[in-house]
């Protein structure tokens, strides 16, 4: 008894629940030979006494072992370690192992480096104020529509087929819905067949990646750019390309440079509202770009991820809008209309591309929400999609407009900025040889989470005066809040 009890740890305030660790603990010491077949165990009241637990707690512990045919039970002499185990030999155990515990690394050999570093998601720093690089308020999100939208799925009928399996290329309503939509927004003709489903942009642009490229594969992009991006590129084993931006987007002589010399399979772009500079791509290059796809039979990926957010004109219509030969793979989301945390993208491509997306979606994630797809099919289709867009533009440009008076008002001597169009964030230049690292790390310890900018650049090791901020999740009073603050931490750095 002494022996056994000695060899059980057990911690009350563990998810796992204490019967369980009590056997699973047994089964280890079983399995490493330290308790032979035949040995008895304490009874369930002794054990219970040694641990300090209720004595139904041993027992619903030596039920599972039973249960899992660890243990033999004797009428009226006791519990034994089953008679009838594999031979095992006792095995020394590793000082790295703890009982009770999940192993921290895998026994097999894992390639540290196969999947390349990419920012991971973090909770931000207690209640500190966020200049976020640029997303929606989620206090305007439209839940009860939503909420709305699911309780009359509550009544129907029809209701359990959208709880089972579907189709992999998405909900053909919101297909048909967002076709419709994209024909009236972006001037899109396309059809529902034309249309993927998928867990926001990102996966979009992952499955493009994956179907289309190849080892060394060439893939020119925008430096400042998206990394999001450049990383899927990367993973897929193809060689980045990058290209300056300046006030008119992505520049195309540049593009066609490289198309001269080397042979290109993929093009990335953001056409409105480009990330991280907020420039909009010219309507002279957008033809001109079209033209070298076709010249040189490259795939343009038009990442338009917040189209719908527009301030001082009605914007250019999308690349895609004006392709008459299959050239461009057009990717959008939710996630900025509604909410970042409505996982609900699209791609749109000819089909014989969209039939591969959807082969491939359908091995990593089988089909996407079903219920989601439905819900937000209806916001589509009864217009409450288009006046959440109207309310929200409205407030966001209210915004956009107090951020640049603010940095007008109070920093005008520390950065410049040019206003966007639309979108959801300023890209600023920090002047008079102003450290972004050194204003991100001041602005932390002051309430205040702000980027360094050092993400934007491929080269993320050179110190770059620019960084990006968001207005668009606070509001005014928020907004003021958080000028102050930058304005002292640039101060207390002067």
């Amino acid at each position: 008894m002494q022996f056994t009890t000695a060899l059980l740890t057990i911690d009350k305030n563990h998810q796992v629940p204490v019967y369980l660790q009590i056997a699973n603990s047994l089964i280890g010491y079983i399995q490493q030979g330290r308790l032979k077949p035949t040995t008895p165990l304490p009874s369930s009241r002794i054990m219970a006494s040694a641990l300090n637990v209720h004595r139904n707690t041993v027992v619903a512990a030596y039920d599972e072992l039973y249960a899992q045919s660890w243990v033999d039970v004797v009428p009226r002499k006791g519990i034994f370690v089953a008679a009838n185990l594999p031979d095992v030999s006792s095995r020394p155990i590793s000082k790295d192992v703890k009982p009770n515990a999940y192993p921290s690394k895998t026994f097999f050999e894992v390639d540290d480096n196969k999947v390349s570093y990419i920012s991971m998601y973090k909770e931000k720093a207690g209640h500190n104020l966020t200049f976020n690089t640029g997303m929606p308020d989620t206090r305007l999100a439209p839940v009860e529509l939503m909420v709305r939208e699911y309780r009359r799925f509550a009544g129907y009928h029809f209701t359990q087929k959208y709880l089972m399996y579907g189709p992999e290329q998405g909900s053909l309503n919101l297909r048909t819905e967002l076709s419709r939509f994209l024909g009236e927004t972006r001037g899109l003709q396309v059809t529902a067949q034309e249309i993927i489903i998928t867990k926001g942009a990102q996966m979009a642009i992952y499955l493009t990646a994956q179907i289309l490229l190849s080892k060394n594969d060439v893939v020119i992009a925008a430096d400042p750019g998206y990394s999001g991006a450049n990383e899927v590129f990367l993973q897929a084993g193809a060689q980045l390309e990058l290209v300056p931006v300046d006030e008119h987007g992505m520049d195309i002589n540049a593009v066609e440079a490289i198309c001269k010399k080397k042979k290109v399979k993929l093009l990335y772009v953001i056409p409105h509202h480009h990330m991280p500079t907020t420039v909009t791509l010219s309507s002279e290059r957008r033809m001109q770009l079209l033209e070298l796809a076709r010249k040189y039979r490259f795939a343009i990926l038009e990442d338009d991820y917040d189209y719908d957010f527009h301030y001082s004109c009605t914007p250019i219509l999308p690349l895609a809008s004006a392709d008459y030969y299959g050239c461009v793979i057009y990717v959008g989301s939710f996630g900025k209309t509604i909410a970042p945390g409505i996982r609900i993208g699209f791609m749109v491509a000819p089909k014989n591309l969209i039939t591969q997306a959807t082969r491939l979606r359908r091995l990593i994630d089988r089909q996407g929400e079903q219920l989601l797809e439905e819900a937000l099919a209806n916001l589509l289709k009864n217009g409450d999609i288009g006046r959440h867009l109207k309310k929200a533009n409205k407030i966001y440009h209210e915004r956009r407009d107090v951020l640049c008076k603010l940095l007008q008002d109070k920093l005008s001597d520390r950065v410049s900025f040019k206003i966007p169009d639309g979108g959801f964030a300023i890209w600023i230049k920090y002047l008079n040889g102003i450290n972004s690292t050194q204003v991100a790390e001041v602005a932390a310890t002051m309430g205040l989470t702000i980027t360094d900018g050092a993400d934007y650049y491929f080269d993320n090791t050179y110190q770059h005066p620019y960084i990006r901020l968001g207005f668009a999740s606070l509001n005014i009073n928020e907004l003021e809040q958080a000028i102050d603050i930058l304005a002292h931490a640039i101060k207390k750095l002067s």
